[in-house]
């Protein structure tokens, strides 16, 4: 559903809720090594979230990317409109150009109903409560 830049995005952002603070901040090659993704596409994506102020950054021999307090409070689903916007949410399921209530693809109401609860659970938690998931059932990341 996601694209991979969108995926990787996610997966960044939580690692460096669980794993970082304004005190230690993380290394591009870090993250990568850790969520096993490739280190200049990974780079790509932080400079994308950091733009965006998902995420923070500091430049320098001291520097890094981390998490401050305003990335945290963040939705997640601003994470999914930076990179996928909102047709991830809206667009057909099958790639049909006509698709709608009044138009269905044979798998329209299935995925309306699974996007529309999808995306509600990213509007209304944060980056902070999703983080805070992660470390209490210690997911995978």
């Amino acid at each position: 559903m996601f694209s991979k830049a969108c995926k990787y995005a996610i997966r960044a952002v939580l690692y460096l809720a669980v794993h970082s603070s304004p005190e230690n901040k993380v290394g591009v090659k870090a993250i990568a090594e850790d969520l096993q993704v490739p280190k200049h596409f990974l780079a790509k994506i932080l400079q994308q979230l950091s733009r965006d102020q998902l995420i923070s950054s500091v430049k320098g021999p001291n520097g890094g990317f981390y998490m401050a307090d305003e990335n945290l409070n963040v939705p997640m689903e601003k994470i999914i409109k930076s990179f996928d916007g909102m047709e991830v949410f809206t667009s057909c399921i099958l790639g049909l150009p006509v698709c709608s209530a009044e138009n269905p693809c044979p798998l329209h109401v299935q995925a309306f109903a699974y996007r529309e609860g999808l995306y509600y659970q990213l509007q209304h938690q944060s980056i902070r409560e999703m983080a805070d998931r992660v470390k209490l059932q210690e997911l995978k990341l």
